[in-house]
């Protein structure tokens, strides 16, 4: 995909066949769902794996992210959310795990934003599993421990709303989990959009950048 191939709009529904077109393919397969934060991944993720039925399951890239205190002995806590923030190898070498669809089931962690924290083996990808839905900004990134991602995944989407609509979701979903507004602001402002940035840069990548309509 060039760097100028423009974004498609296209409907819940037409995502949702698409993704049952790629269950038709042998063997299990892994859609990525990449975007800026507040591109609404998590939503479309859960949307699909609910349509789809229980041969799908989501892992989330968030569910590694590194712990609040291990952020802060790193100076990074003020910054979380950017990529050197995540247990990136250990996120690549489950998608390994995930991808080559053995006879056991598979345990991810599960970010919880209430708790704002990694809940490690909260959910279980079963050995019936067709379809792994995993979601996160960094999925496309050309540096290690990133690149070996995209390799894994039989296609990757990049979800691309308006950037009124998405900033909006963003600071609505930080003041959510206990945010004031002008903390919300803030933080989407001067920690999220640096790695919308990032994020941006690795559209290229994707085999359909999409709007939502």
């Amino acid at each position: 995909m060039d760097t100028d191939t423009p974004t498609i709009d296209v409907t819940m529904d037409q995502l949702v066949e698409r993704a049952r077109d790629l269950m038709c393919r042998p063997g299990r397969q892994l859609l990525g769902l990449v975007g800026a934060p507040g591109s609404g991944k998590s939503t479309v993720a859960e949307i699909i794996a609910d349509a789809v039925g229980p041969t799908a399951s989501v892992v989330e890239m968030d569910g590694f992210h590194l712990s609040n205190e291990l952020l802060t002995q790193l100076g990074r806590r003020n910054r979380k959310g950017a990529k050197d923030t995540f247990d990136a190898a250990g996120y690549v070498e489950i998608l390994r795990r995930l991808k080559q669809a053995g006879s056991e089931p598979v345990y991810a962690p599960v970010f919880d934003r209430t708790l704002d924290l990694a809940v490690a083996g909260a959910t279980v990808v079963e050995k019936s599993c067709q379809l792994v839905i995993t979601a996160g900004n960094y999925l496309l990134l050309e540096e290690e421990p990133w690149s070996h991602i995209r390799d894994l995944l039989d296609e990757a989407w990049f979800l691309e709303p308006a950037e009124d609509q998405r900033v909006r979701q963003l600071v609505e979903r930080h003041e959510r989990f206990g945010r004031t507004r002008a903390e919300a602001e803030a933080w989407a402002s001067n920690t999220d959009e640096p790695n919308a940035v990032i994020v941006r840069g690795s559209r290229h990548r994707a085999d359909l950048v999409a709007r939502l309509v």
